[in-house]
């Protein structure tokens, strides 16, 4: 069991996400960053879908009620464990009575903290994930509060070495796959949607200008803030379903993502679609940070999705060996 010293509003519990009931007003949740969080439970020999926590606000700081391990990942949380400075992507053991703080990132935004054997909450409608406009799911449906206790799940892996474990984080390890421009703003490639067309005046625009997350963002989705995009003629559209990665632009102009907590249904244009596969990097992307829209299309995002499957299996099979030595 782990117990909340500190937290900031909207730290959550959160797994891969809640799948199959978007017919029913149902969003997924689940992880602002998925990769982050299967990598932490890779290193734990956890199930890759495992609950771990999402810290978005900080300071934040837990206690150890048992000897456990846990690995941290996403955004560089400068992490204190019993007063020791942690690297980020790193895990390893954590004594009863120790305690954790992480504070603002160096980078990224969101940090995750996995724990061995998972957060066990109860699951609703399949996941343990938070779903905050819901109220369900997580720790009572509501983000984290001083004070809380968290069951912790049977621990599948073995321990993690005493002096830690490191891991080349996936936007080293795949540098060349996800792109930065000569900026070194962070490009998102997204592939055009039904209507495109509508835009076409400014669609070269779309793709060239930096757009800045608005402060008007969160889990729902990111506003992006830049020159307003002017569709050719008004339409009226029936609402239609929604998917995380959707980019809609309301009558103002600037564009919308949704996000893990998006909306299931919609009636604003949608200009286009951030692929799956880079979604993990918008959510660890500030408000007031920028970001570049780049073309695509479904043969990159099959790439893609190919070289970041490559990634996560050398990651198991190099904490194959690593936990046999260690049960030794």
């Amino acid at each position: 069991m782990i117990e909340v010293i500190k937290t900031g509003p909207l730290n959550t519990v959160q797994d891969l996400g809640r799948h199959g009931f978007r017919h029913v007003g149902v969003s997924v949740s689940g992880a602002m960053d998925p990769l982050a969080l299967r990598v932490g439970n890779i290193l734990l020999g956890n199930d890759e879908n495992a609950a771990g926590l999402e810290i978005q606000l900080f300071p934040f700081r837990v206690r150890f009620l048992t000897d456990t391990s846990i690995a941290l990942t996403g955004a560089d949380c400068r992490a204190r464990l019993a007063g020791v400075a942690l690297p980020p992507w790193w895990g390893g053991q954590v004594r009863s009575g120790q305690e954790l703080e992480l504070h603002f990132p160096r980078y990224g935004a969101r940090g995750y903290l996995c724990v061995a054997g998972g957060i066990d909450v109860p699951l609703v409608l399949g996941s343990r994930s938070t779903a905050l406009r819901g109220g369900f799911g997580g720790l009572d449906g509501r983000p984290l509060q001083a004070g809380d206790r968290l069951p912790l799940g049977a621990a599948c892996g073995l321990p993690l070495p005493r002096s830690g474990l490191g891991i080349v984080p996936p936007g080293v390890a795949m540098a060349a796959v996800f792109p930065c421009n000569a900026q070194g703003i962070i490009q998102l490639r997204a592939i055009p949607a039904g209507e495109y067309a509508l835009f076409a005046a400014d669609a070269p625009r779309f793709w060239s200008q930096l757009w800045q997350v608005s402060r008007q963002s969160n889990r729902t989705g990111y506003r992006l803030a830049g020159q307003p995009l002017i569709p050719s003629q008004v339409v009226e559209m029936r609402s239609y379903g929604l998917i995380p990665g959707i980019v809609q632009v309301p009558p103002a102009g600037e564009p919308i993502i949704q996000l893990s907590d998006a909306n299931t249904a919609g009636g604003y244009p949608k200009i286009a679609g951030i692929i799956e596969e880079d979604l993990w990097r918008l959510g660890q992307v500030q408000p007031g940070e920028s970001i570049q829209l780049i073309k695509s299309d479904a043969r990159e995002a099959i790439e893609v999705a190919g070289k970041i499957s490559a990634y996560l299996m050398r990651l198991r099979d190099s904490c194959r060996p690593m936990k046999k030595l260690i049960g030794v």
